[in-house]
């Protein structure tokens, strides 16, 4: 079952490179972005656990953890990290879980269509996970998802507007519009007629009855 957009994120208790993590207390108030990946050891993997390790700082500044999915174990995970590392030249100072039960790669549904499972000889070609995102509020709420195949390396600096742009409009009654990047104008919901925006937002811009820009606000 897939998840969707408001759903309660699936809960789990996983082991992982930072000890055991019960994900739901492990959240807290903060923003998470779960983020999987086929395996160890991989090229675009690397490049990707990469330039999340750099991008620490504006996941904290954003009051948002992030944490890695693999099917492989904890003991992979710790080796990997020293490549991440040496190729980045940042620490994953972040969680990798150990999923080789799949226990959360099925309850995010991060497995490809054509994943089986043999009664034996299992190898980590068989349950590679697709390079699957999801952002999570503080409130345990699926915000944002996005699925890329496993031979398509993921755009972090889009994560990462997507990020900010789920935390501008995060209990406002604002959008943002396309390729929207923070500092932007955003878009007046319709739930506000203009009298009751003008007097929440200020001067409107407005390009169509139902299209109404105003500055972000603070």
């Amino acid at each position: 079952m897939s998840v969707r957009i408001n759903d309660i994120a699936p809960d789990f208790t996983a082991e992982s490179t930072a000890g055991t993590i019960h994900f739901h207390d492990w959240l807290g108030g903060s923003y998470a972005v779960i983020f999987s990946h086929p395996r160890d050891f991989t090229p675009v993997c690397t490049t990707e656990f990469g330039a999340v390790a750099q991008l620490a700082p504006e996941f904290a500044k954003r009051n948002t953890k992030v944490i890695g999915v693999s099917v492989d174990s904890v003991q992979d995970h710790a080796k990997w990290k020293r490549d991440i590392e040496t190729f980045s030249g940042s620490p994953a100072n972040f969680p990798i879980i150990d999923d080789t039960s799949l226990t959360v790669a099925k309850a995010y549904d991060m497995l490809p269509a054509e994943y089986y499972l043999p009664t034996e000889g299992r190898a980590p070609a068989h349950t590679a996970t697709v390079r699957s995102v999801y952002i999570v509020g503080p409130d345990k709420k699926v915000r944002l998802t996005m699925t890329y195949p496993m031979n398509v390396g993921r755009n972090f600096a889009e994560i990462l507007r997507a990020l900010d742009a789920v935390q501008a409009t995060d209990g406002v009654p604002i959008a943002t519009p396309a390729n929207w990047v923070p500092g932007e104008d955003v878009i007046v919901a319709l739930s506000l007629n203009t009298e009751q925006a003008t007097e929440r937002f200020g001067t409107l811009d407005i390009k169509l009855p139902y299209l109404r820009f105003a500055k972000r606000p603070i």
